[in-house]
């Protein structure tokens, strides 16, 4: 059903729902693709959905059978200044779930969260997934599960040396911008956690997210 817009509603829909229409939907299937049918999912699941003509309602049609191409990987991450498109690559990637860490470095202190929700929804849509990840609340970094988890060593680029298998490791952690401080990089090694490679080269955080994200699927 190439080119047929599609919407996230809710975790919950059901075929033959009739449920109401935010306005800025209405609007655009109305006036800017103009057009009353499109796909909305939710909780995994993708539906047919047509538009009333009251403009304020939206019928429920047939599960179709795309599947869901999210994944199982939860991100952590340290909130930084481009925390937007971070979370809109991520989210095109199939990340299933974002926790954001506070570390000794992280700046990134007043970000709007009703914002990089509707980012997510957003990169939901447009990249053909049937779900929307979970933005958790904040950790601090002493309450990361470091002996399952895979995070983006930026000492590779000094030469240290890495290991290249993960043992199907689901959780992956990137840094915030001036990276880790010393005593996290020995936080996370005395406990476990596995250095990841991301080349040669010093990475933005923002890019580093989807290399190692694409390292690890």
């Amino acid at each position: 059903m190439k080119n047929i817009p599609r919407i996230f509603i809710s975790e919950n829909i059901k075929p033959g729902n009739i449920i109401p229409v935010d306005k800025s939907v209405a609007h655009y299937l109305s006036h800017v693709m103009r057009r009353n049918d499109c796909l909305v999912f939710g909780g995994g699941n993708e539906y047919t959905a047509t538009l009333n003509a009251d403009g304020k309602t939206m019928t429920i049609g047939d599960k179709t059978t795309h599947a869901d191409p999210s994944n199982d990987i939860t991100l952590y991450f340290a909130p930084i200044k481009r925390l937007d498109d971070m979370l809109n690559m991520a989210t095109q990637m199939g990340v299933k779930k974002f926790i954001p860490v506070i570390t000794e470095r992280t700046v990134a202190n007043h970000i709007n969260w009703e914002r990089m929700k509707k980012i997510v929804i957003e990169a939901s849509e447009q990249s053909n997934r049937n779900s929307v990840p979970e933005i958790a609340s904040p950790i601090k970094f002493s309450d990361l599960p470091c002996s399952d988890l895979v995070f983006a060593d930026e000492r590779a680029a000094y030469g240290a040396e890495m290991p290249t298998e993960y043992k199907n490791i689901k959780n992956i952690l990137v840094g915030p911008e001036g990276g880790f401080a010393d005593s996290e990089f020995a936080a996370l090694d005395k406990n476990g956690a596995y250095p990841l490679s991301l080349g040669k080269t010093i990475l933005r955080a923002e890019l580093a997210t989807p290399i190692a994200i694409a390292k690890v699927i």
